[in-house]
Parts: structure tokens; C-alpha cells; sequence
């Protein structure tokens, strides 16, 4: 790796905002729940990576049960669930739920997938 690859890397790790991952029973209240509706973005990207998966697992199951859909197509989950992340860290002071929103209309969009009202 060249000098000026190494000054690169080393400008972008300084310039990002560093911020502690947390075990996601940080966000629980005193009795042990989290209130999914009220999890911040920024909540979620601070979490430890198990932890996030975890949650946006449960988050699909709270969606699809909505929706009564029985059935998963895991590459699809894994997918959307990154972009939730990524999108989440790019934009901290939202809600899960609004992210959430934001990526899966997006993907109905990408796809021509209409909802049945």
C-alpha cells in the first residue's frame, strides 16, 4: 500500500464519528421492554451487529404478521435488512420504523410491487 493510500485511510478513520457499540438491553426500560415504535436509527447503528440482526428479524415477524404473510425469502430479509442499517446510519435521528418505510418503499418501487389496500 502506497504512502498516500495509507494518509487516505488513516483521514477518513479520523474523520468518521466514532460511536460505542451498546448490547441492545441498553434501550430496554426499567422492567426489561423496548418500545420498537420509539427506536431511534441511531440506536440501532450503535448496537452490536448480532443485536441489530436480531432486532430487524423481530421487525420483519412484526410486519409480515401485520400483513399475515407466513413465509420469508431469506435473501430478501438479508438484504433489506442492510439497507435498513445503512440507511439508519446515515440518517441517526429518524425512527427504525420510519427507515423501515423509507427501504421497503423503495424496494416496491425498484420492483413494481403494488399494495393491495
Amino acid at each position: 500500500m502506497g504512502k498516500s493510500s495509507i494518509l487516505c485511510c488513516a483521514v477518513i478513520a479520523l474523520a468518521a464519528p466514532a460511536y460505542a457499540q451498546v448490547e441492545l438491553k441498553t434501550y430496554a426500560d426499567r422492567d426489561g421492554y423496548i418500545d420498537v415504535q420509539k427506536l431511534t436509527c441511531a440506536q440501532l447503528a450503535n448496537t452490536f451487529q448480532e443485536d441489530a440482526d436480531y432486532l430487524t428479524a423481530w421487525y420483519s415477524g412484526w410486519y409480515n404478521g401485520l400483513a399475515k404473510k407466513h413465509m420469508m425469502e431469506v435473501n430478501r430479509a438479508k438484504a433489506l435488512e442492510h439497507e435498513v442499517i445503512v440507511h439508519c446510519k446515515a440518517n441517526r435521528d429518524k425512527k427504525v420504523i420510519e427507515a423501515i418505510d423509507v427501504v421497503f418503499k423503495a424496494y416496491r418501487a425498484e420492483k413494481g410491487i403494488k399494495i393491495k389496500q
